[in-house]
């Protein structure tokens, strides 16, 4: 006699090997680089201080604490995996999130 809760499980497991099965190899590259990509402490402080609103460099590195090199050398990782977005406007260069699945991950 199996429990609901044991049919819905194995359900839930079948579901989750068979989305999986259907990722191809380009998809967990993808899936690859942002993880490296959240990796790292400053990279995180970085997504945070992005938030769901635009902001230009001078703004993330007054709300990291970070220099200016080094949050660069960030932002270019997290443009280039696709965490955050870059948008030009003058002189001016601003960073968004392009997804809230970072804020959803770690549920705040």
């Amino acid at each position: 006699h199996i429990s609901a809760a044991s049919r819905t499980l194995q359900l839930h497991r079948h579901e989750e090997e068979h989305s999986f099965q259907t990722f191809n190899e380009n998809t967990i590259g993808q899936i690859a680089a942002h993880f490296r990509a959240l990796g790292e402490a400053s990279r995180l402080k970085l997504i945070f201080a992005a938030g769901n609103h635009e902001k230009n460099v001078t703004q993330l590195i007054t709300a990291t604490g970070l220099s200016q090199a080094n949050v660069s050398k960030h932002l270019k990782i997290l443009t280039d995996s696709g965490i955050l977005a870059r948008r030009k406007k003058g002189i001016y260069v601003f960073y968004s999130t392009t997804d809230s699945f970072v804020f959803k991950l770690f549920k705040v």
